[in-house]
C-alpha cells in the first residue's frame, strides 16, 4: 500500500493537514498554550501538587471539548447552512 503523501516535509504535511482541519491548529496552540501555563504553575504554585494536577486535567479537558464542539459547529454550518445561504450558481451547475 502506498501513501499519497510520500515524500513531503513536515510543514508541508502540517499545512495541508491545517488546510483540512483548521481546528488542529487550534488544539495544537491550546497545547501549547496549556503546556507552558502548567510549568509556570508547577514552578510558583501555592496549593498542593494533587490539586493542582487536577486543576490542570480539568482545563485540559475542558479545552477539548470546547475545540470538539467548535469544530462540529463549524462543520454543520458548512453542510447545512452555508449551501442555504449561498446557493450555487448556475454557471458553476453546468461545469
Amino acid at each position: 500500500m502506498s501513501h499519497p503523501h510520500h515524500g513531503e516535509s513536515h510543514s508541508d504535511r502540517l499545512s495541508r493537514k491545517a488546510k483540512d482541519a483548521p481546528f488542529m491548529i487550534v488544539g495544537l496552540a491550546g497545547l501549547v498554550g496549556l503546556v507552558g501555563y502548567g510549568i509556570y504553575g508547577f514552578r510558583t504554585r501555592k496549593v498542593k501538587m494533587s490539586v493542582y494536577l487536577i486543576h490542570m486535567r480539568v482545563m485540559a479537558q475542558g479545552f477539548v471539548v470546547t475545540c470538539l464542539t467548535a469544530g462540529v459547529g463549524y462543520n454543520l454550518y458548512l453542510r447545512h447552512v452555508q449551501p442555504k445561504l449561498y446557493p450555487p450558481s448556475i454557471e458553476d451547475k453546468k461545469d
